[in-house]
């Protein structure tokens, strides 16, 4: 299939049942989803490339779903609202999408599906689905004004810069703020001001988080360094790699985690660190104790479980520099106490530019959770990353575009 290409002809019509703002993956599915069941729809988008999200993703490979989806693979401050577009359009659905399409794919851990050869071939489908629901485009194509009248069957006039469109149904569906390069923007949150619906707090998400220079100094020069840990920060815990970098720690297990300890931001308790569990599956008192009289230094020690170059850093950040035969039983406990839960208080994230996706959005209080539209304004929906729902890394993301967009389209 030829690639779609930007600028797009200015669409013949002008009046629209849909008009859908955003053609990212949830975009895209809820246009399709609506056009295939005859609705006449519209889809908008400011970028000149499109998909680029979908594009970069997985490695240019694209983590398009996971086989372990579940409601507690997302957080949202309406914790049930996932649930009914995530059982109504199931991971089972997408994967059999995508094999109809002809798309190889394979499964790596934790159930992630990624594309055998490039992302493009998703976007390449999800072109395709519009063409079948005969999906009309208006892209590049900057959204300027947005209003709405008494008319019911033009309910949203969605003033552009190549045209003036109306519609009876608006979807939403642009996205959060991650990754601005390749043009994220606060459109969809100040759509839902414009019309009183209440937005979250917008925060990086999936991100690599900052240390504070005390500890950075220590551990900056190691960085490039991996290793297998447990962490969690007032959440679930995460078994995967973590990662020293120049300005703090990355890695899948810290991703996962800096979601919920940027969370804490919703709260009004105090922040608690992230914790680092450095031996998981290791009882790490039991061990030290049984080392506990030989001369080797703690750091050569800890060096046969952990990267020798860490280890003696570690050692060092704490000042247990001495042989094994030095340290009383006390203080060995106390250090398997800390490698089995090493707290850390980030100073930060490496933000937006940085992170995988956006935590915050949308209330989605304000909607409804069978059809992505808002309860006190009929006609007017949101979908995907805009919204307040943020999923674990591998894949659960994706799979709620593809739910959220389905839900909207079948109602829109």
């Amino acid at each position: 299939m030829a690639h779609l290409k930007a600028p797009i002809d200015r669409p013949a019509k002008q009046s629209y049942d849909v008009i859908v703002i955003g053609a990212g993956a949830a975009g895209m599915m809820c246009a399709a989803t609506a056009g295939q069941r005859g609705r006449r729809v519209l889809l908008v988008d400011h970028a000149e490339k499109l998909a680029e999200k979908i594009r970069i993703s997985g490695g240019g490979r694209c983590n398009f779903t996971n086989r372990r989806v579940a409601a507690d693979n997302y957080l949202c401050r309406n914790p049930h609202f996932v649930r009914s577009a995530l059982s109504r359009y199931t991971a089972a659905d997408f994967i059999e999408l995508v094999q109809h399409h002809g798309i190889d794919f394979h499964e790596r851990d934790w159930g992630q599906l990624f594309c055998d050869d490039s992302a493009q071939q998703i976007i390449d489908m999800l072109q395709a689905e519009c063409s079948d629901g005969g999906v009309d485009w208006a892209m590049p194509a900057t959204v300027l004004e947005v209003s709405r009248t008494d008319a019911d069957s033009e309910r949203f006039i969605v003033n552009t810069s190549i045209g003036r469109f109306t519609a009876h149904s608006l979807v939403v569906a642009t996205g959060g703020l991650s990754i601005p390069k390749i043009g994220a923007s606060p459109l969809g949150y100040r759509l839902a001001e414009q019309f009183g619906l209440a937005v979250v707090a917008p925060r990086p998400a999936l991100v690599p988080l900052t240390l504070p220079p005390e500890t950075l100094s220590r551990l900056a020069p190691l960085a490039g360094i991996s290793l297998e840990v447990e962490a969690h920060c007032r959440g679930p815990v995460f078994r995967e790699a973590a990662l020293v970098t120049h300005r703090g720690l990355s890695g899948p297990s810290i991703l996962q985690v800096s979601s919920y300890w940027q969370a804490q931001a919703y709260e009004d308790a105090d922040w608690a660190p992230v914790t680092l569990d450095l031996l998981p599956g290791v009882d790490a008192e039991t061990w030290l104790l049984a080392h506990a009289a030989e001369r080797t230094l703690l750091a050569n020690l800890l060096s046969e479980r952990l990267p020798r170059r860490f280890a003696h850093a570690w050692c060092e950040l704490h000042g247990w520099t001495r042989p094994m035969n030095e340290f009383r039983h006390a203080d060995l406990r106390s250090i398997a106490a800390t490698l089995s839960g090493w707290a850390l208080a980030p100073s930060g994230t490496q933000g937006y530019a940085k992170a995988e996706v956006t935590l915050g959005g949308v209330d989605t209080h304000a909607l409804s959770s069978r059809t992505m539209e808002a309860r006190a304004l009929p006609g007017l929906y949101f979908v995907g990353e805009v919204m307040d729902v943020t999923g674990h890394l591998g894949g659960y993301n994706f799979q709620w575009a593809w739910s959220s967009g389905v839900a909207c389209g079948q109602a829109a």
